[in-house]
């Protein structure tokens, strides 16, 4: 297991370049955000998985019981077998940096990683992630860096829920920023210009 807990594309790079992990949505699949992820980091290992549960034949990280409400076990399930995974990679690329890049679904197994595995990670963009619990607080021995990327009138994140996830990385002390645009769930250019200013000091 571990490197190959899921099915996935990877392009390596050299050792002690990033190890750049990009994660879709649900519906998505690894090749949603390969070739972003490669163009954005063209140094870097990246490594895009496809997730490995089907919710009515569109591909996930983890299952849900209704929109918004988490099957909880399977998540903690999700995030041990996802930061395996990248570990699992950073030892065998010999990466330097760990930098992930996730958008929904991908963006809530992440950030549910970064939650639980504090230390795995040093910088995270979350596009429209949606955690509806209060996260328990894990001390850290690095700084992290998020960017959180949101919708003023997205359906799926509310606006509280996203500013509530903000907080709570603040608190444990990691560098936060985060964008809106006035839309929805989709993703739109600025959030591009965003993520590639705030990935730029890895490539």
């Amino acid at each position: 297991m571990g490197k190959d807990n899921y099915i996935h594309n990877v392009r390596a790079g050299a050792a002690g370049q990033p190890l750049f992990v990009v994660l879709h949505g649900t519906g998505g699949d690894e090749n949603q955000f390969f070739d972003f992820g490669s163009r954005l980091l063209p140094q870097a290992t990246v490594v895009s998985p496809l997730g490995d549960v089907s919710e009515h034949g569109a591909a996930r990280f983890f299952r849900r019981k209704a929109e918004g409400v988490y099957d909880l076990d399977d998540l903690e399930r999700a995030t041990k077998n996802m930061a395996d995974f990248v570990e699992a990679h950073r030892d065998h690329y010999k990466a330097g940096k760990v930098i992930g890049l996730g958008f929904s679904n991908g963006a809530n197994i992440l950030a549910n990683v970064l939650i639980e595995f504090p230390d795995l990670f040093d910088a995270a963009v979350l596009m429209h992630p949606l955690i509806p619990f209060q996260p328990v607080v894990k001390p850290s021995a690095k700084t992290l860096r998020i960017l959180i990327t949101a919708g003023e009138r997205d359906p799926i994140s509310p606006v509280q829920l996203t500013q509530a996830l903000a907080e709570h990385f603040t608190g444990t002390g990691a560098d936060v920023s985060l964008v809106w645009h006035p839309g929805g769930h989709e993703i739109r250019s600025g959030e591009v210009d965003a993520v590639r200013e705030f990935v730029a000091p890895y490539a």
